[in-house]
């Protein structure tokens, strides 16, 4: 934790793959484009991750929680605990595959943050780009959204939208849509952030400011 962490909101990041959402966020924590916070950690359910490589490149710790063989409750019990003890203030999920348990949920109430490639209520899931070329549609983009215990479900943040070309493959959908993530999400995180300073300073509860993030 460095000497500005007490002034700064404090952010983990949950990765389970590549965690090219969570290199977004760090970049725009370096350059100011969300002030006022730091990513503490970045914590993962898979040891094989390659996002842990690049948090360690970034200078961030890293910290690997195993699931295997063990229940949701239980594993998700081990992170909560790993993240309270960092003083975690934000958690934003960046590619981290595992519906959360209600124990984790209440453990940081309106303070967990998911990107999904689609415009959700749309193609929750897996595999959703692939699930908008099936569909047919001619839109599809990407959602930031507050967590709750529903696959990809919880209320709407921001979104923002990608036209889908007759020539798309899941392929070049992806991409064109993770240009947009990387945009969305260190927006998104910035107007938290500053929710989250206003709610330590003011009489009002953190409940009651940060539903304002989405209004």
């Amino acid at each position: 934790m460095t000497a500005n962490a007490k002034a700064n909101a404090l952010i983990a990041v949950l990765i389970s793959g590549r965690g090219s959402n969570m290199v977004a966020l760090a970049d725009a924590v370096a350059d100011g484009r969300i002030p006022n916070a730091e990513i503490t950690v970045v914590v993962s359910d898979q040891s094989n991750a390659p996002g842990l490589m690049k948090a360690r490149e970034l200078g961030v710790e890293t910290v690997v929680v195993e699931r295997r063989g063990r229940s949701r409750e239980d594993h998700d019990r081990d992170i909560v605990r790993e993240l309270k003890l960092r003083e975690v203030d934000l958690v934003c999920l960046a590619g981290y595959m595992r519906v959360l348990s209600r124990e984790f949920l209440d453990a940081f109430p309106r303070r967990i943050l998911n990107i999904h490639p689609s415009l959700l209520p749309a193609f929750p899931g897996l595999h959703a780009q692939k699930q908008a070329l099936d569909g047919g549609v001619k839109f599809s983009g990407c959602t930031v959204h507050f967590v709750d215990e529903s696959l990809d479900g919880g209320p709407i943040i921001a979104q923002r939208t990608v036209e889908v070309r007759d020539d798309d493959d899941e392929e070049s959908l992806s991409e064109r849509i993770l240009i947009e993530e990387h945009k969305l999400y260190p927006e998104v995180v910035a107007r938290v952030v500053k929710e989250i300073g206003a709610a330590r300073h003011g009489p009002a509860t953190d409940r009651e400011r940060l539903k304002h993030v989405n209004q």
